[in-house]
């Protein structure tokens, strides 16, 4: 917990996972990012307010949230978001598609530090581990050890 082993990776300042498992775990010469949410260290979640009494989840808040999550991640194993060989994205509500589209283009694409960006798939699920995630993104980076 907290740490880095030469292998997995449990960074303190994020949310802490909920069972027995790290943020990342390399193999060779691969990073494997477990399911990232927008859930915080403090478990507050980025991109979820209460507004005239009902829950609001902003999808590109939520986004951004994940990105940068899995940033942080993969930065403590040396490598970076143009690391990323594969990401597979969750969705509660394919509604929630192009704010999620427009907020994964400013990371991603032309003009960004990822030019290429991952394969990816996106799909909808039933629910996510909590009511107030929009989004959960798990992916594969390449950085030779």
């Amino acid at each position: 917990m907290g740490g880095k082993s030469d292998d997995a990776a449990t960074l303190a300042d994020k949310a802490r996972p909920r069972a027995h498992y790290p943020h990342a775990r390399r193999a060779g010469d691969f990073v494997f990012v477990s399911g990232i949410s927008a859930r915080r260290a403090d478990d507050s979640v980025a991109g979820a307010e209460t507004r005239d009494g009902r829950r609001v989840l902003d999808i590109r808040a939520q986004t951004a949230a994940v990105i940068e999550n899995i940033r942080d991640i993969l930065g403590s194993f040396g490598a970076g978001l143009g690391d990323l060989v594969e990401a597979q994205c969750f969705l509660v509500d394919m509604a929630d598609y192009a704010g999620f589209n427009e907020t994964w283009n400013r990371y991603f694409g032309p003009g960004t530090a990822a030019p290429a960006g991952p394969a990816r798939t996106t799909v909808a699920v039933k629910s996510l581990p909590h009511p107030d995630l929009a989004v959960e993104i798990r992916a594969v980076a390449f950085k030779p050890a």
